[in-house]
This record gives structure tokens, C-alpha cells and sequence, in this order.
């Protein structure tokens, strides 16, 4: 699913748009600040997001509250069966911040299908040609 979502935001279609890539574990405040758009992705572990998403989310949220309200995000999430709490986690923690969802969500359980992965494509399109003004 990552490698479809990137696959879109750097489609040949898509121009001046630099497509940065960090793992939740090593994404700062910085990186955060630095960047126009986010795309998040997440596996649901027992029913919420990844760990690595919330150290993210623990990590960026107040230094970053205020200096990037309205800009762009989208996220995918991958579970076993139900994803949930984990939608539900990213929703209320990116209204809690003031971003603005420029995509709808693509949320899969069980193995991800051509359907699911060429969703992500579009989800890293749509997110990528929002910058492209």
C-alpha cells in the first residue's frame, strides 16, 4: 500500500512536488513544519493506530498546533479485520490540529486487493496535485 501511495504522488503528472518520506519513528516537529501536505499510513494494532503513529502524533501535536492548521492530509490504514479505532484515532487527532482532509481516507482489512492498491495510487495522486499551484 505504501509503494502504490507513492507511486501516485510522484506520477510523471505531477510536477514541482517534492515527495519527502519519514517513518513515524524518526518524523519531527520539524519535518512536520517543513512540509505543505501529510500522508499517513497505519496498520490497526488491537483496534487503534500503530505505536509508531502515536509517538508521532505525541511527538508534533502542540509544537506544531498551531503553525500548521488547514494544511492538506490523507491516510490509508490496514488491518486484520476491523479498523475502527483506528480511524477514528486519526480523526480526532487531525481535527484536534485543524487539518484539512484532502482525500477521503482508503481503509482496508484482510489482504489488500488491485482495488485497495490502486486507491492508494490515488490517494498519493489527489494529495500530490493539491500542491501542484
Amino acid at each position: 500500500m505504501l509503494e502504490a501511495v507513492i507511486s501516485g504522488a510522484t506520477a510523471p503528472e505531477i510536477e514541482n512536488v517534492d515527495v519527502v518520506r519519514r517513518p513515524a519513528l524518526s518524523a519531527t516537529a520539524a519535518d512536520v513544519l517543513d512540509a505543505d501536505a501529510y500522508l499517513l499510513g497505519t496498520p490497526a494494532n488491537l483496534g487503534y493506530i500503530s505505536g509508531a503513529l502515536k509517538h508521532f502524533f505525541d511527538q508534533v501535536y502542540y509544537p506544531c498546533l498551531d503553525a500548521t492548521r488547514g494544511r492538506p492530509f490523507g491516510y490509508y490504514v490496514h488491518g486484520g479485520s476491523d479498523v475502527t479505532g483506528a480511524v477514528r484515532a486519526i480523526d480526532s487527532i487531525t481535527t484536534g490540529l485543524a487539518w484539512r482532509r484532502a482525500a477521503q481516507p482508503v481503509t482496508v482489512t484482510g489482504e489488500p486487493g488491485k482495488n485497495d492498491t490502486e486507491a492508494c495510487w490515488e490517494l498519493g495522486a489527489t494529495l500530490a496535485a493539491g500542491l501542484m499551484n
